[in-house]
């Protein structure tokens, strides 16, 4: 799973084939025990997927980029819903908080790209009803 703008040389990647879940990131220290489990963490109500945990982020080193890519079930969004309302989302102390992400409708993929870690190790696909920004006017 290549990040733009990176070696895939320089790309280490963990993936959870049973749950459709890769997270590749891109660090001067990966350690071994990086990787993904299964989630016991209930999931949001708006979940679109199962949840997983990354476990080993507390142990990775300068950190340059984090792709995470999620499969989602379309056919579990809300009735009237856009198939592009969908965002990979991470839980926080103060709950699931959708992060940037882009849609793949054909591989029904969420992916989300980031400079840093995660703010917190459990991942999820789910419904992003947030009004989305449009250009400045």
């Amino acid at each position: 799973m290549p990040i733009p703008g990176y070696d895939s040389g320089s790309v280490a990647e963990v993936r959870l084939e049973s749950v459709g879940a890769r997270v590749a990131v891109v660090a001067g220290v990966v350690p071994d025990e990086f990787g993904l489990e299964r989630s016991a963490s209930e999931p949001p109500v708006d979940a679109l997927g199962e949840p997983v945990d990354v476990v080993g982020l507390e142990d990775l080193k300068a950190v340059e980029a984090v792709r995470i890519a999620l499969v989602y079930d379309p056919s579990r969004l809300p009735p009237g819903a856009s198939p592009t309302d969908v965002a990979v989302a991470v839980r926080t102390d103060e709950g699931w908080e959708p992060l940037e992400s882009t849609v793949d409708l054909e591989e029904t993929t969420v992916t989300a790209v980031l400079n840093d870690l995660p703010p917190g190790g459990t991942l999820v696909a789910g419904y992003d009803d947030r009004e989305t920004e449009g250009p400045p006017a």
